[in-house]
């Protein structure tokens, strides 16, 4: 039986003659296969297109540096952003901070002056001259440099209520003091103590600046914190290379700090300071003189390596500071380094001597604070 819609032999067509062709078998079979081709071969050609494009297109991640071909490779296989890593080091590359900071702190630095049997400087002695022991024991100087290490310095200028007289003359003391030990590549900070202290001018080597922060203090009043201004200083003063000093210019009498003589000098101690004092007040009498400020200022220049200046009359107020500046320029800067045994944390004690010449002395640090492991 025919099917309703098949248009028979010789049947008219919108009034055309139509004679039907039976088709043959190879080409009924053809129509399928080439239906089914057609539909895969764009989608392949796609899929291509879009490889290509994701080839050509860098991550955002290899505009830095270009990837080997084996993470090229592993990326477009996995359909992922290759992993970065850090390759490995090779001898004198650079060299990570943090490993620079773990060497550093083990360094000690030693800054010494030495004196003959006249008590003039000795500037002609070699590494091999000194003999440095801590805590009793020999141990070897790793290095000798001269006063041609930069300075990083703090003057704390007592603008406190106690030192009224001669204040005119301690001031242009202090002012001519920065250009005379002062170099180009040394940079000095001023602080101002009172009932309250500050900063008053940041590190500079601009000697007018420093010159005209002096000149601008006014009538000293108030109290005196200087414990705490010293033990500011010190923190101020420890991320800069170099040798730290502190100059303190005061009576050393202290009215209304937080922390106590002792707490300041481990403070001072534990960062390589060194003190120097010019101990104002031009007193001769010793019942009016502050005796007991007068010790501890000579017991943290002592152990600092610094050293404490009395001037008696206001003359003596400008010799004070030339000797502080000559005693810069003359120094010794000699390194040890401590072994990792050392890294306790405790006070360890340095006596450093002379062992080549006779009658000589040696004024450097009795001591230091082993960082912490």
């Amino acid at each position: 039986m025919a099917s309703g819609n098949r248009i028979s032999d010789g049947a008219a067509v919108g009034g055309c003659q139509v004679t039907a062709q039976p088709a043959p078998a190879m080409f009924r079979l053809l129509v399928p296969l080439l239906f089914v081709l057609a539909l895969i071969f764009p989608v392949q050609a796609q899929s291509g297109r879009r490889r290509s494009e994701q080839k050509r297109t860098p991550s955002p991640i290899d505009t830095t540096k270009a990837p080997t071909s084996s993470a090229k490779t592993s990326g477009q296989n996995s359909g992922t952003t290759p992993e970065k890593k850090p390759a490995p080091k090779a001898p004198g590359s650079e060299i990570d901070p943090a490993e620079v900071l773990s060497i550093s702190s083990n360094l000690v630095p030693v800054p010494a002056s030495v004196f003959d049997t006249r008590g003039l400087a000795v500037t002609d002695l070699k590494l091999e001259d000194f003999e440095l022991k801590v805590d009793g024991e020999v141990k070897q100087i790793s290095q000798l440099s001269r006063s041609e290490s930069p300075v990083r310095m703090a003057m704390l200028f007592d603008n406190s209520g106690s030192l009224l007289a001669s204040r005119d003359l301690e001031k242009q003391a202090a002012k001519r003091f920065f250009s005379h030990v002062l170099r180009p590549f040394d940079q000095a900070a001023i602080y101002s103590v009172s009932t309250e202290y500050y900063l008053a001018q940041p590190l500079t080597s601009d000697v007018r600046r420093l010159e005209q922060t002096i000149e601008s203090f006014g009538r000293p009043e108030g109290g005196t914190a200087l414990f705490d201004a010293i033990v500011e200083a010190a923190n101020y003063l420890r991320p800069n290379p170099g040798r730290k000093v502190i100059v303190i210019v005061s009576d050393g009498a202290d009215t209304i700090s937080r922390l106590d003589f002792e707490t300041t000098m481990q403070r001072v101690l534990r960062e390589d300071c060194e003190v120097y004092v010019v101990q104002t007040g031009l007193y001769t009498s010793a019942n009016v003189r502050d005796l007991a400020a007068e010790k501890r200022m000579e017991a943290i220049t002592s152990l600092t390596g610094g050293a404490v200046h009395l001037p008696r009359e206001p003359g003596d107020l400008e010799e004070a500071f030339i000797q502080i500046a000559a005693d810069l320029a003359q120094q010794y800067v000699l390194s040890y380094y401590a072994t990792e045994e050392r890294r306790d944390g405790r006070y360890h004690t340095i006596a450093l001597s002379v062992k080549t010449r006779k009658g000589t002395r040696v004024r450097s640090r009795h001591g230091f604070y082993a960082p912490r492991a």
